[in-house]
């Protein structure tokens, strides 16, 4: 079990000058993106770094969902700058592209493939010591601050696949409620949204003593090893925090309770699954951010079409839960009644059920967009979205239920309209 070593409070962003100088660095590298180089949450690192003197370069650059050559440009700069620490200031887009660049950084002769993981890359252990990274994330969602995990589009497969090694972890998480603050409406829902599906999947994935077969070495022993004892304590306990907060930090931006509570349940969950790990509904969502069409999301502000990384996990999930729930019902059940299900009356059969209409309605009251459809997607779709699901082997591994091509199908069929 894998734990970060996280700082919480109001206002802790100001330390971070000091963190950098009790690491002894002397080159940092800051990394954002050109709509937060404006906002307040880099203003408090900024001035944290100015005032105890800390000598950085700061990179803008970052692609909001990340693809393979936005990695490769951030690469680029830190194999230039010789860096010998990092910091990531934003979402999950920021963080992971700050990993990839401090990986590829420290194994400067390694091709891009060799570290992405299989089948889509070589999946390679991580043997060289990388720099310290503090995360400092701005979105309640990602998690990204507690994990070994670092997502991007491969854009000539049109598929999203990603670097998992606890190697990349970062070195500290800084976990300021401050930042939430600035967060719209629809950016507070679609994190949100990511934060509950990890609470949901790593607490029903396949239960890590049954995965098999034990790697012949503990270095080959993935980050996501499905649900056990540890996990189970966060997952449940983000999940509670999501269905008493989540609405109420989308619906007004000046409660600040509901909006801190979030940015812990984040991190909560982040723990949860970056040791169990995640199954289907992120599995398929990777193609539906990849695919994208013309969507362009409320509240981005960007400059290409995507489907944010939280609406393409979330879309999936009534119809997910549902396949998966003859697997562990209870578990489901249990999941169904924290979101605010009354289970009294409930048969054990019906749990699947009971899970997917208490998250449609959950959905519905959120205004969230009416499936598959509703972004673009229509069932002549269906074939490639399933073709691009099929190599997330890391996840799909861990559903409790294995799936052929006709399920998956199937699920994204019935993913097509939620209402």
């Amino acid at each position: 079990m894998a734990i970060s070593n996280i700082r919480y409070g109001e206002g802790v962003t100001k330390e971070i000058g000091m963190d950098l100088q009790n690491l002894g660095a002397r080159r940092v590298c800051l990394m954002t993106d050109k709509n937060l180089s404006k906002l307040p949450p880099v203003n408090a690192v900024l001035n944290s770094l100015a005032k105890y003197g800390i000598n950085f370069q700061m990179y803008d650059n970052v692609r909001v969902e990340p693809t393979d050559q936005s990695f490769l440009d951030a690469i680029k700069f830190a194999k230039k700058g010789e860096f010998d620490a990092y910091v990531a200031v934003g979402g999950g887009s920021v963080m992971d592209t700050c990993k990839a660049a401090n990986l590829y950084a420290a194994s400067p002769t390694s091709e891009f493939l060799d570290y992405v993981n299989a089948p889509i890359g070589k999946g390679k252990p991580v043997t060289v010591p990388l720099k310290p990274l503090i995360a400092v994330p701005t979105t309640s969602g990602t998690g990204s601050e507690t994990t070994g995990v670092a997502i991007f589009d491969f854009k000539e497969l049109k598929v999203k696949t990603g670097i998992a090694s606890r190697a990349i972890k970062p070195t500290l998480g800084i976990i300021d409620p401050l930042h939430t603050l600035s967060m719209p409406e629809r950016i507070v829902a679609n994190s949100g949204f990511d934060v509950l599906c990890h609470a949901l999947e790593s607490y029903t994935a396949l239960p890590y003593n049954m995965r098999s077969p034990c790697p012949s070495n503990p270095i080959n022993r993935p980050a996501y090893q499905g649900s056990n004892p540890v996990s189970d304590v966060w997952a449940l306990h983000a999940l509670r925090i999501v269905a008493k907060y989540l609405k109420r930090a989308i619906r007004n931006p000046e409660d600040r309770e509901a909006r801190a509570n979030m940015h812990l349940a984040s991190a909560f969950a982040g723990i949860g699954f970056g040791n169990a790990g995640v199954h289907l509904c992120h599995g398929m969502s990777y193609p539906i951010s990849g695919l994208v069409k013309t969507y362009k999301p409320k509240d981005y502000n960007v400059d290409h079409s995507l489907v944010p990384h939280g609406l393409s996990v979330v879309l999936t999930s009534p119809a997910v839960f549902a396949f998966t729930a003859q697997i562990n019902p209870e578990r489901h059940l249990e999941a169904a009644e924290i979101l605010g299900a009354d289970i009294r009356t409930a048969k054990i059969k019906d749990a699947g059920f009971i899970l997917a209409d208490t998250l449609r309605k959950f959905l519905f009251d959120l205004n969230v967009d009416d499936g598959l459809a509703a972004i673009g997607y229509s069932k002549a779709d269906i074939p490639a979205l399933v073709k691009g699901t099929l190599p997330q082997e890391r996840v799909t591994k861990l559903s409790p239920r294995p799936q052929t091509e006709e399920d998956l199908s199937a699920l994204f069929e019935a993913s097509m309209k939620l209402y």
